[in-house]
């Protein structure tokens, strides 16, 4: 720079900003950007965070609707009949006719295509290959919100389909008609949680994207807890209750979505630059912050990392000219062959699986407890709050393996006390606290895997090992069902023993509070 603009420099007024057009061209990464000029978690990104993860909502209501359409329902003799009614046995052995249901066949599926006594394994079924659906809807809409859909187009896409499936699954005129709807919104459910995770997270900056990440699952609790509300305004009718159970999602799209923005790393990798520009310049103005016009963003290979070369020259060098990298990727292979990333890979794969069969079964397991079901499912929404809340004060506090170790054996042991004492006479209530408070510690164990498994693998590999550790997660939620539809204590003792594994497994994981990030498997 001259000493004549230098001088001209040193006349104006103090308090103008200078000309964006005066600077030097900056090209800058998206996190570099937010952090430098845009804000990392301001009013735009707080906005966004909330009305994308509404969505999770979404997904919780469409998965854990089936507690209350596949519930088997009271019942009672038919006056005359001879049959002796025991609130604790089933009707299995009666002679048809001899019984009736307390609030008709129209309550729930059970009760409408008698799926008792040796047609019970159907409501397994039923359920099981809905977590199935899940699994491949994840692969499949995770894929397409990567490359051409995007990740609002997804999003878009996955809750209109929940919302037909839905409505159709109201319809289901016989049992294998349900069970096909049922699969298809496993499909479009699986990809929900996952694009609305990904788009909520993506805008917000480095040092606020884990905090943000983990205060989705509130959402899903949330959307639990509504469910349970829903649930007992529609008591009387399965299919009713599906109809008003799938509205959420039209209401999502056309009153929500339209205010959500499309994720600008999307964009950039898309080639859509001046698209990402222009969702940078509104965080930044929504923030209360100020772009220059001078920068500009680019991936992070093209980013200028030094400041001692001419700002003109490094960017147009890198604008116009080819630049050889060298890209580190990483495979499950690569995971595997190595005996350290092996050992903690097999590791959070056990964890996880028994987390799923854990949180998942308490979830589902509420209809054997022969307590009032909406209350149940209501409790065990609201005692997932504090746990995520606790978990992330404590997680720099205690580190993560021993908050790790506790919560699981916290959730096993009172899983255990639950299947000792059963679910009759005046032990039922006991036995759903038991439940409550197995869930409040699992729940906090799946906030805590979630920065935990981060952590234990280098970036070269870490999006192959936490998508490893997501379909244990799946696997898990697939068996759940076939367990609680053994009823009695059984369900508890499982829930309890996997619980205690859980944390056994945790025990040879190292600690990793204040290690650092590796990002190549040589380190």
């Amino acid at each position: 720079m001259s000493h004549h603009t230098e001088a001209l420099n040193d006349l104006r007024p103090p308090l103008l900003p200078p000309d964006d057009h005066e600077l030097p061209l900056e090209w800058l990464s998206v996190d570099q950007m937010l952090t430098k000029y845009c804000g990392e978690f301001g009013f735009w990104q707080l906005k966004h965070f909330i009305l994308t993860c509404i969505a999770w909502a979404l997904q919780s209501i469409h998965t854990m609707v089936m507690i209350f359409a596949d519930c088997e329902q009271g019942w009672t003799c038919e006056p005359g009949s001879g049959c002796v009614w025991d609130a604790d046995k089933s009707v299995c052995g009666l002679d048809p006719g001899s019984w009736r249901w307390d609030d008709g066949e129209g309550w729930s599926t059970v009760a409408e295509w008698g799926l008792v006594c040796g047609e019970k394994y159907k409501v397994g079924l039923v359920q099981a290959l809905f977590f199935a659906g899940c699994m491949i809807g994840a692969g499949i809409f995770g894929h397409l919100s990567d490359s051409k859909l995007g990740r609002k187009g997804s999003l878009t896409i996955v809750c209109s389909l929940s919302f037909v499936f839905g409505l159709l699954t109201s319809i289901s005129p016989n049992y294998w008609t349900y069970v096909l709807l049922r699969v298809l919104t496993g499909f479009s459910t699986g990809g929900v949680g996952l694009c609305a995770f990904v788009l909520a997270t993506e805008p917000v900056g480095p040092t606020k994207r884990g905090i943000a990440g983990m205060s989705t699952f509130y959402f899903f609790s949330i959307g639990i807890a509504l469910l349970s509300g829903i649930a007992y305004i529609f008591r009387y009718s399965w299919r009713s209750l599906y109809i008003a159970s799938s509205i959420p999602s039209i209401l999502y799209i056309v009153f929500i979505l339209p205010f959500i923005s499309e994720s600008p790393r999307w964009c950039l990798i898309q080639g859509k630059t001046d698209q990402a520009m222009k969702i940078m310049h509104s965080i930044a103005k929504s923030n209360g912050k100020h772009l220059p016009k001078n920068v500009y963003i680019a991936l992070n290979e093209e980013c200028n990392s030094s400041s001692d070369h001419d700002h003109d020259t490094v960017s147009n060098t890198i604008r116009n000219e080819t630049i050889e990298t060298v890209v580190v990727r990483g495979s499950v292979i690569d995971v595997i062959k190595s005996p350290l990333t092996r050992k903690r890979l097999f590791l959070v794969m056990g964890v996880d699986f028994t987390c799923s069969i854990v949180y998942y079964g308490l979830n589902l397991n509420v209809v054997n407890l022969k307590t009032n079901l909406y209350l149940a499912v209501l409790l065990n929404a609201i005692v997932e709050m504090p746990a995520y809340l606790l978990t992330a004060i404590l997680i720099d506090r205690f580190g993560r393996k021993p908050l790790g170790i506790g919560t699981q054996w916290f959730s096993g042991v009172f899983c255990i006390i639950g299947g000792i004492l059963g679910s009759r006479g005046i032990w039922k209530e006991v036995t759903m606290l038991c439940g409550v408070l197995g869930i409040f510690g699992m729940a906090g164990t799946f906030n805590l895997m979630f920065i935990y498994a981060m952590e234990l693998f280098p970036t070269v590999v870490r999006n192959v090992a936490l998508g490893c550790g997501t379909q244990m997660i799946q696997l898990g939620a697939i068996l759940v069902p076939f367990v609680v539809v053994v009823g009695g204590g059984f369900p508890f003792m499982v829930f309890g023993a996997c619980g205690i594994v859980g944390g056994i497994l945790v025990l040879y994981l190292p600690e990793t509070l204040n290690k650092p990030l590796y990002d190549t498997m040589n380190k």
